[in-house]
């Protein structure tokens, strides 16, 4: 009986990994981006109407981020806006937003409704989820409207919609 030589075994043969050292482990990672949503703050504005906002943070080392660190303060409105434009200007599938919370502004609740603590926490982690995930997609990275949003204090509504080109 002939056998033949199996030409495949050098392809399944394991590969040669190397031992990962501590200063590689504690290293910058090679691409990152990390956003936070913090510190939310309750205001009192004009006849009485309050609103909640969120401190948006951003660190990165991706070479499409002009800015590496920011902070910008964003209201729940905002994230709305952001969501929106990218479902009509981007190719991505864009997930959803935390709840609009309709009962909670009904009257005569009792508790703060919007304001309750326990909401704000609520919302602020799915805001935070929201946006570390549209952040992370690749094609999101490119988008105008989401680096205004994480970058300038102030969103123009009025931007012409585009991508950012990497220069």
């Amino acid at each position: 009986m002939m056998v033949e030589s199996d030409g495949n075994a050098d392809a399944t043969r394991r590969l040669n990994v190397k031992k990962q050292t501590l200063d590689d482990a504690y290293a910058v990672p090679a691409n990152f981006l990390e956003i936070d949503v913090v510190n939310p703050l309750t205001t009192m504005a004009a006849g009485k109407k309050r609103y909640t906002d969120y401190e948006v943070r951003m660190r990165t080392n991706l070479p499409v981020f002009k800015v590496k660190e920011s902070s910008v303060r964003r209201r729940y409105s905002d994230f709305e806006w952001l969501r929106n434009e990218l479902e009509r200007d981007s190719k991505i599938v864009v997930p959803p937003l935390p709840g609009k919370a309709w009962k909670r502004q009904m009257p005569f609740r009792g508790d703060e409704g919007l304001f309750d603590e326990s909401f704000i926490e609520e919302r602020r982690k799915g805001l935070e989820a929201f946006i570390n995930k549209i952040a992370g997609h690749p094609l999101a990275q490119n988008e105008r409207c989401l680096h205004m949003f994480l970058q300038e204090n102030v969103i123009d509504k009025n931007y012409v919609p585009g991508k950012i080109r990497n220069t």
